[in-house]
């Protein structure tokens, strides 16, 4: 057998293997996601946050957020990182079970004054934007459970098409996105094309949604914690193009099991000379709104991400 023949052989089976691998896991996580229905929704979410609390800090990930942390905050002590790194593995447990229990958990419901699991601020602008005929864009980061903001819009008559990007595992992909559409509505993978999508969906007057905390290899450089990074320029592209109002949303977890979700004004965006929306500042704008999310709550940030990764480049 030739060099090249061995080669092609070894290739074709490592490709096997990693997608037996990742067939396995995304099984492995389904039954688990399955076990998990037939718990209380408040047990099943604060076992995983255990779970995850114990599990997260044995894995590569972990070194990762710690090292993120140090760069982020230099003057924290070396308590003070694990803390928070901790905190925020105990966050992605619930976060985990919480896709099971989304319709469960969110119980906020505007005719109602008794307060349950979710409460919200900034109604009043959701009835503003419904009964205006034109596009919105929305952005919000990975925190807290980003996920029960589209799931609040829907209640309040808002259809928002959501941008979101699928986890690398092709199968795991398939039962989140099936999972989610079940609450929230549109969504478009972050791939080849979504960014036609979404205009289109703005070109009808459609309101869309984004994340705007995750890295760009091709995006432009900007500061994070005064920190180089790269941004992806799509949020202030489409807002100058259809010249859309902007509106930032967070999800904070509160003690006992408890979420707020926070609805801002309409952002102010950065505007050139000639009175066009300015790319560049806007997209730093929202690094520096992101940036002060995470410092109030760091332990409900995702710092296990690259987010500083080849930013110079």
């Amino acid at each position: 057998m030739s060099k090249l023949r061995i080669k092609l052989f070894l290739y074709c089976t490592k490709i096997k293997l990693k997608n037996l691998w990742g067939w396995l896991w995304a099984h492995l996580i389904a039954a688990v996601l399955t076990g998990l229905k037939y718990l209380p929704a408040k047990a099943g979410i604060n076992m995983f946050a255990r779970i995850a609390y114990v599990l997260g800090p044995l894995m590569h990930r972990h070194q990762v957020a710690l090292a993120n942390l140090r760069t982020a905050y230099p003057k924290k002590s070396e308590k003070e990182i694990r803390e928070i790194a901790y905190e925020m593995w105990e966050n992605m447990g619930r976060l985990f079970a919480e896709y099971v229990f989304l319709d469960k958990i969110f119980d906020f419901d505007p005719q109602q004054k008794k307060l349950g699991l979710v409460e919200v601020s900034g109604i009043e602008l959701f009835e503003k934007i419904r009964g205006e005929k034109k596009p919105h864009i929305f952005f919000t980061a990975h925190i807290g459970n980003f996920e029960l903001l589209p799931i609040c819009a829907a209640v309040f008559g808002l259809d928002v098409t959501t941008l979101f990007r699928p986890p690398n595992n092709p199968y795991i992909a398939k039962r989140v996105l099936r999972a989610r559409r079940t609450s929230m509505g549109h969504l478009v993978p972050s791939k080849t094309g979504a960014a036609w999508i979404l205009a289109g969906k703005l070109n009808k007057g459609g309101n869309i949604g984004m994340l705007v905390d995750q890295k760009f290899h091709r995006g432009i450089k900007g500061t994070f914690f005064d920190l180089p990074v790269k941004t992806n320029v799509l949020l202030a592209k489409l807002a100058r193009q259809f010249n859309c109002d902007v509106y930032p949303a967070r999800c904070i977890r509160l003690p006992k099991g408890r979420y707020r979700l926070e609805f801002y004004p309409q952002m102010e965006l950065p505007r050139l000379e000639d009175g066009v929306i300015d790319i560049e500042a806007t997209t730093q704008k929202l690094n520096d709104i992101v940036e002060s999310w995470v410092r109030e709550y760091p332990g409900q940030w995702m710092w296990f991400h690259k987010r500083w990764a080849n930013a110079q480049d």
